[in-house]
């Protein structure tokens, strides 16, 4: 496989960009590669700029649901580039996709537009503290909500611990009110909530963590989060920026029947432009200025080419047979990545996980419920067999730590390649487990 070229501007990249990229885990440091430099995209597949032709599962990390360049996306993109891109001024449109999502999504009463997930999660713990008063707020460790400063904590090695910044350039200050407890222990939750109940917030989660890989939530464990943060008052916030119109058209609050205060969306709502989106109860949104006391502003929000973008999206997502055509298609590539690491002799040490058009091999023997139990992968052993598909043709996120995205574009000719390129990679790696 050549890679000549990407190799040439990965080299060209590093002079004026950071590290050569601009969000670091298309470095490939991970998996020990050269980083693809993508020159076009078609439905389930992509193109490198050295001519490699590669099944994408990638999805722009998850808002390309309909595959890339969908005609109908593209033309009303295409429509809208002619009457302006930007106009710092409201839209119709904005009018019409904040319908849609709130339609859609049962928590929602009224939505605020951004640019991002990180500026969605960033501003609605702003909004959850401006309503309640409040200071703290408490994630679940693992679950990833952008690069807030204070969010981009982790936790040590005890049941609970307040926020440590995982990166330089986070004053401590800045992550002290936020508390860290362990994903499906809701016993951690309600000890953090019994002792700082009075001053908590907010707590926010990925109600499927997808930023770990894959980990599922216990149905039980969803249900108690909402009941015990009900009873004192404090704002339940998903992030649903992955799962938002991926597990279904209302969001992983609809699948699982969990009906959060606050969500935050993204991805897919830009039809893979640039967006975010928050939001939720309309006493809580009210707080936003204008119409509250709690600032928050952007002056390419709701610009009109995402919102058209995300609109062509949502009316192709509301088709009938759409999620049941997703699910057929994530359960063919996750039964077939099994069978494959069957004949190839290593299954029991493998844990699978998937979720609708979710999935994801994690490269260990332990059942993953949580983030400790995904750090226990082998990842050496998930770059052996990341390489060994990619030099098949078969585009997989460079991390062992991220998921594959099915698309309604993916073909079964695609899903049955791809298993049959595992079976091979799954036999590269079988001396290494």
């Amino acid at each position: 496989m050549k890679v000549s070229r990407s190799k040439e501007l990965f080299e060209e990249a590093k002079k004026y960009i950071p590290g050569g990229v601009n969000s670091p885990v298309r470095a490939f440091k991970s998996v020990g590669e050269t980083p693809r430099f993508i020159e076009r995209a078609k439905g389930s597949h992509i193109w490198d700029v050295d001519g490699n032709e590669y099944i994408d599962y990638v999805c722009s990390w998850g808002p390309m649901i309909l595959g890339h360049a969908h005609p109908s996306v593209v033309e009303a993109i295409k429509e809208q580039a002619e009457k302006g891109t930007s106009y710092g001024a409201p839209t119709e449109l904005e009018v019409k996709l904040a319908k849609m999502i709130v339609e859609a999504v049962p928590s929602v009463e009224k939505v605020r537009m951004v640019n991002s997930g990180t500026e969605a999660t960033m501003s609605a713990i702003r909004l959850a503290r401006g309503y309640t008063g409040k200071n703290k707020i408490v994630k679940f460790e693992g679950c990833y909500h952008g690069h807030v400063d204070a969010l981009l904590v982790k936790a040590g090695s005890g049941l609970t611990t307040f926020g440590v910044p995982t990166s330089p350039g986070i004053p401590e200050d800045f992550a002290k009110h936020t508390i860290t407890v362990p994903f499906n222990d809701i016993d951690a939750l309600k000890r953090v909530i019994d002792e700082y109940g009075d001053d908590i917030a907010a707590v926010i989660m990925e109600p499927v963590m997808a930023n770990a890989g894959l980990i599922l939530p216990e149905l039980s464990f969803l249900e108690k989060v909402r009941e015990l943060t009900a009873d004192r008052g404090i704002v339940l916030i998903f992030d649903e920026v992955i799962t938002g119109f991926r597990l279904s058209l209302g969001g992983a609050q609809a699948y699982f029947g969990i009906t959060p205060d606050l969500s935050c969306f993204g991805k897919i709502i830009g039809g893979g432009l640039p967006v975010g989106a928050f939001g939720g109860r309309a006493e809580i949104m009210d707080y936003l200025a204008p119409e509250g006391p709690v600032y928050q502003a952007g002056t390419l929000s709701g610009n009109p080419l995402a919102m058209v973008a995300g609109i062509k999206t949502l009316e192709e997502l509301k088709k009938p047979g759409v999620y049941e055509e997703l699910r057929e298609k994530g359960k063919k590539l996750s039964e077939g990545m099994k069978e494959a690491a069957r004949s190839a002799g290593i299954y029991d040490k493998l844990c699978f996980k998937s979720i609708e058009s979710i999935s994801i091999v994690y490269f260990t023997s332990v059942d993953v419920k949580n983030y400790q139990d995904a750090l226990t992968s082998n990842t050496e052993a998930y770059a052996v067999f990341f390489r060994k598909m990619l030099e098949q043709g078969v585009y997989l996120a460079p991390s062992q730590f991220e998921v594959a995205f099915v698309s309604t574009a993916h073909t079964d000719e695609d899903i049955e390649r791809t298993v049959k390129a595992a079976e091979v990679a799954f036999r590269e790696v079988r001396e290494i487990l």
